[in-house]
């Protein structure tokens, strides 16, 4: 039995079964009193009462009332931009060392998020407890000898006057501790290449020096690596290169919808362990596996609030009304959607990710990702989140036996009303009348708005099936490959005509 490898195997148990259960509902109040009272004296917190809400009865409930909500635009107009104008001690102590830019899934690179050395910490602390949290998945102790393959963004950072300026992905990996460096793949050289293409082909050149035993990163962009590795080694599978290849942790976006086409590139099962990383900070992951579902980082850095999922209360442009009422850890329920509002030590408050969320167990504060404020199709009452279009998508390829990695849609008005409008991205042989009625029977047979929808207005859904690589050339044309990027799943109107015009000039 190899000797480091047991004795990180065994450090990791010890330190689980030390660090016992904790009690999420109370450490989410000691957060919030610790953020309180870190950024009282910033501009934020003087404007905002911080002192006054430190000193009520009931801390939670005061800075609800007090505090209104900020999306991105709302906060960095008002708030954020004033870092760029040199000013300090804006909406946290001091000035954030780095800016992470959001690439995400709405066009081009636009965001600036801050990202300070509080944050730094609290992202490295939360990927130590998920490290911890492997003493829950039975992992033999060679695994803890093995390469890391983290495919994220660029590490070679852009330098402003006083800060840095990257994707997250590339800002973590720039901040990775000392220890880990041993275990980091492709290591600090290939990493700061800035072109994903020459990242990609370098880290093929060196797949057969490294002895890989987890994978880190995009779904959609680690199965392009993956692919070009085994192209290029003229193998069945990536075990016949990597044979000790044990995890995959996932994080960006639901693994469902990629779980087939993954799976054809492995030689046997390995463990999906889901993570929710963005832009704002280090949010929740998957801690045992019994479950899918990701747990909350209650403990650093980050104080949640939940509001109640309604359509009504959700604008065009994906923020809430402002009388939208939150809740707080204690008040949620299981099986409810929640729109996910943070406040952290990067000074965000009440701020809207953007992404909406689901609990499966309150005790354990754990979560799923339901769908994005601003990909909710609601159009003619529908009411459908992206995690009900990829169950449909992934019921569609059990039926058929298919792989369909990437889709977009749109709620398109025709001649004749609406149709959902899909385009599905594979290599197979796939009628797209048939895929139709699939997608539209599964979405009647698991949504009750849609069905009621489906009897009104929204007359029906349309399919064009493209080559995967159309959806991979989208990105680029955005210049948005690689990375952070993840594909828009639903589209307004004026995007998915752009989409469209692009699909046709690809045929």
């Amino acid at each position: 039995m190899p000797i480091i490898g047991s004795v990180i195997k065994g450090l990791i148990d010890v330190t689980g079964s030390i660090t016992g259960d904790s009690d999420p509902i109370a450490e989410q109040k000691e957060v919030l009193k610790s953020l309180l009272e870190r950024a009282e004296e910033t501009q934020f917190g003087i404007a905002h009462n911080f002192s006054e809400i430190l000193s009520s009865e009931n801390i939670q409930r005061t800075f609800a009332e007090t505090v209104p909500y900020f999306d991105y635009d709302s906060i960095n107009t008002k708030w954020w931009k004033k870092l760029h104008e040199g000013e300090e001690n804006v909406t946290w102590p001091g000035n954030p060392d780095y800016f992470a830019l959001s690439s995400g899934t709405t066009g081009k690179t636009s965001k600036r998020i801050p990202v300070t050395e509080d944050m730094i910490k609290a992202i490295r602390w939360a990927g130590i407890k998920q490290v911890l949290a492997l003493s829950n998945f039975d992992f033999p102790s060679d695994f803890f000898e093995k390469g890391i393959l983290m495919l994220g963004s660029s590490t070679d950072l852009i330098k402003q006057e006083d800060h840095l300026e990257g994707e997250i992905s590339g800002i973590s990996a720039s901040n990775i501790p000392s220890w880990f460096r041993g275990y980091y793949k492709p290591g600090e050289e290939i990493a700061k290449i800035d072109d994903w293409d020459e990242r990609v082909e370098k880290i093929v050149e060196e797949a057969p020096n490294w002895d890989i035993g987890g994978l880190s990163g995009i779904p959609s962009w680690i199965e392009l690596m993956l692919k070009e590795v085994i192209k290029a080694h003229n193998l069945k599978n990536i075990h016949e290169i990597w044979p000790n290849l044990e995890v995959y942790t996932s994080g960006g976006v639901a693994f469902g919808p990629y779980e087939k086409s993954f799976n054809a590139l492995m030689g046997r099962p390995i463990t999906v362990i889901d993570t929710y990383l963005a832009s704002e900070g280090f949010i929740a992951f998957q801690a045992r596996p019994e479950t899918d579902a990701m747990k909350l980082v209650t403990d650093n850095g980050i104080y949640f609030e939940f509001v109640p999922f309604d359509p009504d209360q959700i604008q065009e442009d994906g923020s809430l009304s402002l009388d939208a009422k939150s809740l707080t850890l204690s008040e949620v329920e299981k099986g409810q959607n929640y729109v996910l509002i943070i406040s952290t030590v990067s000074g965000a408050w009440r701020y809207l990710i953007g992404d909406t969320i689901e609990f499966t167990d309150v005790e354990r504060a754990e979560i799923k990702i339901t769908g994005r404020t601003k990909f909710f199709l609601n159009t003619v009452g529908s009411q459908l989140s992206v995690n009900k279009l990829d169950d449909a998508l992934q019921e569609l390829e059990h039926t058929f036996d298919v792989e369909v990695p990437e889709y977009t849609l749109c709620a398109k008005k025709y001649e004749d009303g609406f149709y959902h409008t899909w385009y599905l991205g594979t290599n197979a042989q796939l009628d797209s009348n048939e895929a139709a009625k699939a997608l539209d029977d599964s979405l009647k047979k698991a949504n009750k708005n849609y069905k009621v929808a489906r009897s009104k207005a929204l007359q029906g859904v349309k399919v064009f099936v493209v080559k995967p690589d159309v959806f991979y050339g989208w990105n680029d044309q955005n210049k948005k490959k690689g990375g952070q990027v993840k594909m828009e799943r639903v589209m307004d109107e004026e995007k998915f005509s752009e989409w469209e015009d692009f699909v046709d000039k690809q045929n």
